[in-house]
């Protein structure tokens, strides 16, 4: 399940929330009780070890399409 991060208007706090995408828009009580929260970005960093690496050329489509 996705964690998403808020921070608290009221008091400062910064705290996660584990939800479901369907509802990632949905406000978040900070653990103090307040109700004037903001959700945060996070930046996300995913690696793999496949080895695999991107195209070096290509454009919108792989360079196939001409543009």
């Amino acid at each position: 399940m996705p964690r998403y991060e808020f921070r608290c208007r009221a008091c400062g706090d910064t705290f996660e929330v584990n939800r479901s995408m369907a509802a990632a828009g949905e406000p978040a009580s900070c653990p103090q009780g307040h109700a004037d929260t903001v959700k945060l970005l996070s930046a996300v960093a995913v690696t793999g070890r496949g080895g695999a690496s991107a195209p070096a050329a290509g454009g919108c489509c792989g360079g196939s399409c001409g543009c």
